[in-house]
């Protein structure tokens, strides 16, 4: 018998599991929470913003008559996983959830691990060249960080400025390729790397690049 299902996606194994399950027959509404302007297509439906809290997530559920939800979302979007337990409890549907593994320290590698961005912030050297792979919603920590120069990766250009006093913007999402990955670190005299740790495949060869140029690398615990 095939589903009704509803995925909270935004990340590549998101739109792989979609893709899988359309093949197999089922009716999938991918939700992406909208912060990249031009998301991939993925297969199914797809939906664009949030829900609004816990409870109108239930009623969405229930006014579409889903019948599985799955959680595939970033293992650091913490606040739509805990709404989706609460809405499939009023819903009294199962949550699936697909996981993330950590990336794991390899011994060549020279990591430092922080629980927050605060803590990531205090821990950069004066001076140093940071790649800073995050969001722009995450930036504000560094804003008092003047003895730095970052280097910021993002997908979409920024709606304002940018609160970082020394900085460089470049657009784009991270290669595959740790070479490629490489080249840029070369490119930009990146001294550090700035991450979280968000595991999966998609951001790891910049983890890869580091390691074989000898980057340290300051990166953020995945929520437990």
């Amino acid at each position: 018998m095939s589903d009704k299902i509803l995925i909270l996606g935004g990340t590549k194994e998101a739109s792989e599991l979609a893709k899988t399950l359309v093949l197999q027959g089922h009716e999938v509404t991918t939700s992406l929470a909208g912060r990249t302007r031009e998301p991939k297509p993925v297969a199914g439906k797809t939906r664009i913003g949030g829900f609004g809290g816990a409870e109108k997530l239930a009623k969405w559920i229930a006014d579409n008559t889903i019948t599985r939800v799955i959680d595939a979302t970033h293992p650091f979007a913490t606040r739509i996983s805990e709404n989706a337990e609460i809405a499939c409890k009023i819903a009294n549907l199962p949550l699936q959830k697909q996981t993330r593994q950590p990336w794991r320290a390899e011994p060549e590698d020279t990591w430092l691990e922080v629980q927050n961005l605060e803590q990531a912030a205090q821990q950069i050297p004066a001076n140093a060249r940071v790649l800073l792979a995050l969001g722009s919603q995450h930036l504000s920590a560094f804003s008092t960080r003047n003895d730095v120069h970052f280097v910021v990766r993002m997908v979409d250009a920024p709606s304002a400025p940018l609160n970082l006093s020394d900085h460089q913007l470049i657009r784009g999402l991270p290669s595959p390729d740790w070479q490629q990955e490489a080249e840029l670190l070369k490119k930009h005299a990146i001294s550090h790397i700035l991450c979280r740790n968000s595991g999966g495949t998609g951001a790891y060869a910049k983890i890869v690049a580091a390691r074989e140029l000898a980057i340290p690398v300051i990166i953020i615990k995945m929520p437990q």
